[in-house]
């Protein structure tokens, strides 16, 4: 997804390309993503989170109220509105953070900007931080394989997947691109009828769509603020990894826990990228799955109301101000 969404980038903040890319195309990728991450939450991830649901909830709150005090922080110290903030912070997808971010009015581009910062020092410097207090880890590199698609249960996994989306649109439950999927492949993949994931090609697709579509909100402006944006994204994205880090290692010490396993399951990173850096590491990928499971189902549904919330008050505050 990076390729696409730093190529697209520069091609739009350069303005040399008059077509824009279709939303359209964005449930296709959101759908083949979210049903590879729900068919992660396996039985014995289902398991360890009803063994250790305060711990993971816990951590799911605490991590949330880190990333709301930084946002505050954000937004005082940037261009950013505080809903924009926000969005920038909350650990979401940059697909579902820059789509809620259309439809609550507030432009997109920084929130991608942040997020696609955020990802990026979360999967480089989490791993690095836990090499340098508990040594390298001797993990070999795993051979690639390429085996046969499976038709009919390609063709019964894409079909769960955007009925589930029709569904939760139907039920108009905020983010049903993703919660949609995400929600039905976890049911099953956890009660133990789980089918077999996509193939590594779709998968990639739906990242180039994904990198495609993100990499198209960018626009020219952005070259006249990037410093000052990058500057205070890079800052808060430090400052949240930081925090979250302190309470995870608190919360590992009060519960009696692997503080490396609270470390991971607190990160602010997607789900597939720290599941894939907890088995790189040796730890425990069902349980650090049911973490950013849990903390996606706690966040996803919420975030919308409380971005409305927000840019309600400040649109009060703003016309209060204006009054005067």
């Amino acid at each position: 997804m990076i390729g696409p969404l730093v190529v697209t980038a520069l091609i739009f903040i350069w303005g040399g390309f008059p077509v824009t890319v279709p939303i359209r195309i964005r449930p296709f990728g959101q759908m083949v993503v979210a049903c590879q991450v729900g068919l992660t939450f396996s039985p014995a991830a289902l398991a360890l989170l009803l063994e250790l649901a305060p711990v993971i909830v816990g951590s799911a709150l605490m991590s949330g109220l880190c990333i709301f005090g930084i946002a505050t922080l954000l937004s005082r110290f940037s261009a950013m509105s505080l809903a924009q903030a926000f969005l920038a912070s909350v650990p979401t997808s940059p697909v579902e953070a820059a789509s809620m971010a259309v439809k609550a009015g507030v432009d997109p581009m920084p929130v991608v900007f942040s997020h696609t910062l955020r990802l990026s020092a979360v999967v480089i410097l989490v791993p690095f931080a836990m090499y340098a207090i508990d040594g390298w880890p001797e993990a070999g590199r795993v051979p690639v394989t390429f085996t046969p698609i499976d038709i009919p249960g390609f063709l019964l996994l894409a079909a769960i997947g955007f009925l589930s989306i029709f569904a939760f649109r139907l039920a108009r439950i905020p983010n049903p691109n993703f919660l949609g999927p995400l929600t039905i492949t976890a049911a099953l993949a956890a009660t133990g009828y789980g089918l077999e994931p996509f193939p590594p090609m779709i998968l990639a697709l739906a990242q180039i769509i994904l990198g495609t579509w993100l990499g198209s909100t960018f626009r020219r402006e952005i070259l006249t603020s990037a410093g000052r944006l990058t500057l205070t994204c890079t800052i808060s994205i430090m400052l949240v990894l930081v925090s979250c880090s302190a309470g995870a290692i608190l919360i590992a010490f009060v519960a009696g826990l692997d503080w490396r396993i609270l470390i991971l399951g607190s990160a602010p990173g997607g789900v597939v990228e720290m599941a894939l850096t907890a088995k790189f590491l040796g730890q425990n990928v069902a349980l650090i799955t049911a973490f950013h499971l849990t903390r996606i189902f706690i966040f996803m549904p919420n975030i919308p109301w409380i971005v409305a919330l927000i840019s309600r008050h400040e649109k009060r505050s703003r016309m209060q101000g204006g009054k005067s």
